[in-house]
């Protein structure tokens, strides 16, 4: 049976080495499992590590994905385990999310360049890893974004953090309706930073074993060799995306700090001549409303906190989202019995309280252990 992560190394024109993580689960859109965080998170150790390599890239198996998200399927049978036990008895979701989110931080911080080639669909998870590359590559068929709140969850993997970051109040609309993002959008978010076309990045790796490479601790210097050769092959620009043409109206909309406004100021859209908006609506009306709004107050609570800060409320988050049946819900109606009727607790955004906003912040461990990611500095 093949490794779900597949792990090769390249070598480069001038004695260096370039380190390849594939993502190998082509069948499921790469959908990123515990297991596959484990062996990210040792192998891309190892590469730091290493004093030959001086880059790494990770891309996805097939022509569809680089990831489509986490592994749903896992999380759901163990709520359905630990159903009615709380947020703590979790076993499997306590350590699926710490060792996910810590991946998450350790490409944030690596040490050395990463590229992260985003082809196709780029979810949830997928995000998760994308984001913290410093050189993050999408193809003219790339289509990110964090649809959490059509299954019950929110923009996890370090996503309050990121929306955050994004122009504007395009963070609060992206966390709120799921909306996805083309190739454009992803560049004027700033989610990507260059684009590639999918037939040039055979081109692009080569440009890259060809590279004048310098060891390692000439940090910045390697960069600007990977940055050269992105340029070098930069894609042909797609003109605005729906978000960036929208920017004014959402920024507007999304404005008010009182959630319930928001929502009401999105919902208005369903009814948009404009498709993008409408169906950005709609996302969000068909979705969770406590999702909808942990994705908001997630961003206003974490708004200047540092990134390890971040992944760490983030962790309390989704453990309580494993254990009150909302997730476990959205799962089933997405995935298991494929009804898409979800029936969400609370069905109505009015009924999402400060109080239950605030239950979800509470650390759910002994108040004598240490946080799980209490070592993220």
């Amino acid at each position: 049976m093949s490794s779900p992560v597949l792990f090769t190394e390249l070598n480069t024109n001038n004695g260096y080495k370039i380190g390849v993580a594939t993502l190998n689960q082509p069948k499921i859109l790469n959908g990123l499992s515990l297991e596959m965080c484990r062996l990210l998170g040792k192998q891309l150790a190892q590469w730091e590590a290493d004093p030959d390599v001086v880059l790494v890239i990770m891309q996805g198996a097939g022509d569809k994905a680089f990831c489509a998200g986490g592994d749903l399927h896992g999380l759901y049978q163990s709520m359905q385990t630990w159903q009615g036990q709380g947020a703590w008895a979790n076993t499997y979701s306590r350590e699926f999310f710490e060792i996910e989110y810590k991946l998450d931080y350790q490409i944030h911080t690596y040490n050395k360049p990463v590229i992260c080639w985003g082809h196709g669909i780029v979810m949830g998870g997928g995000i998760g890893l994308m984001i913290g590359a410093s050189h993050r590559v999408v193809s003219e068929s790339s289509r990110l974004a964090m649809p959490e709140v059509s299954i019950g969850l929110f923009p996890d993997v370090g996503g309050s953090w990121v929306l955050n970051h994004l122009p504007g109040k395009t963070g609060v609309f992206l966390a709120s309706t799921g909306a996805i993002l083309n190739t454009s959008d992803a560049l004027f978010s700033g989610l990507a930073n260059y684009q590639v076309d999918h037939a040039n990045w055979e081109a692009v790796v080569n440009g890259l074993l060809e590279a004048a490479w310098l060891e390692p601790k000439y940090r910045r210097f390697n960069d600007d060799l990977v940055h050269a050769v992105l340029a070098a092959h930069k894609g042909k620009a797609a003109g605005v995306g729906p978000l960036q043409q929208h920017y004014a109206l959402i920024n507007e909309i999304c404005a008010p700090v009182n959630i319930q406004t928001i929502y009401q100021n999105i919902a208005l859209l369903k009814d948009s001549d404009d498709p993008w908006l409408s169906r950005a609506a709609s996302t969000m009306l068909k979705g969770a409303p406590l999702s909808m709004a942990l994705g908001i107050v997630l961003q206003q609570k974490t708004l200047h906190l540092s990134l390890a800060d971040v992944f760490r409320m983030e962790y309390i988050v989704a453990l309580h989202c494993c254990a009150d049946g909302q997730l476990q819900e959205g799962i089933r109606a997405l995935l298991v019995d494929k009804d898409k009727k979800p029936k969400w607790t609370p069905s109505d955004i009015n009924d999402v309280t400060e109080a239950i906003l605030a239950s979800y912040l509470d650390s759910p461990w002994p108040k004598s252990d240490r946080h799980p990611l209490s070592d993220l500095v």
